[in-house]
């Protein structure tokens, strides 16, 4: 069942990123299904949180669809090589996300290996945000996206993923936030492969 617009408008992102985990992202780019299971995500919140890019109510041409509803693509470019994928979540003018860390292959996997370079199934096919959006097709293009129509879009397969087996933990590469660096806000599957390597 592909997840509403109001699971995403909900005005709490790190319940938003946990609950994520064990949930599938999928995209049908070029008639081609591609997807997976989440396994990373970390939270980011307007308020009290200076790792968020809308912090202090920064807005730039980057940065504005974080103030539309929840449920769009927010999209963009690091290093100027590796797109990453968030999901603004909560109501117009609350600039929340969540950014999809990793991601366990489960379709479309030889569109996958092709659109990777890789020849084979392996970690660095998915784990790592910037690796999964290559994997899944999803380009800077997509930014604002309708994340419940059929381009790109979340599905809730009913699959419980207990409590004790998210594993809470420090954002990656925010050391610019300050004292924020040290929120809890990054989730993980424990015990999963296709967690990025990042510590």
């Amino acid at each position: 069942m592909k997840i509403p617009l109001e699971f995403y408008r909900r005005s709490n992102p790190v319940e938003i990123a946990r609950e994520l985990i064990g949930k599938y992202l999928f995209t049908q780019i070029d008639g081609v299904l591609t997807g997976g299971r989440i396994v990373e995500t970390e939270a980011y919140a307007h308020i009290n949180d200076q790792a968020c890019h809308s912090h202090l109510g920064r807005y730039t041409a980057r940065t504005k669809v974080m103030y539309e509803p929840g449920g769009v693509a927010y999209t963009y470019l690091i290093y100027g090589r590796y797109v990453l994928f968030n999901i603004i979540t909560n109501e117009a003018g609350k600039a929340d996300a969540v950014l999809i860390r990793g991601l366990e292959p489960t379709d479309g996997i030889p569109e996958m290996l092709l659109r990777r370079g890789l020849s084979t199934v392996q970690r660095n096919l998915t784990a790592g945000p910037g690796l999964l959006t290559q994997a899944l097709g999803i380009t800077t293009a997509h930014y604002g996206t309708d994340l419940t129509a059929d381009l790109i879009w979340m599905e809730d397969r009913s699959e419980t993923v207990a409590f004790e087996d998210i594993i809470a933990s420090p954002r990656v590469g925010i050391d610019y936030a300050g004292e924020d660096v040290s929120l809890p806000w990054r989730f993980r599957l424990k015990g999963s492969k296709w967690v990025s390597p990042a510590r």
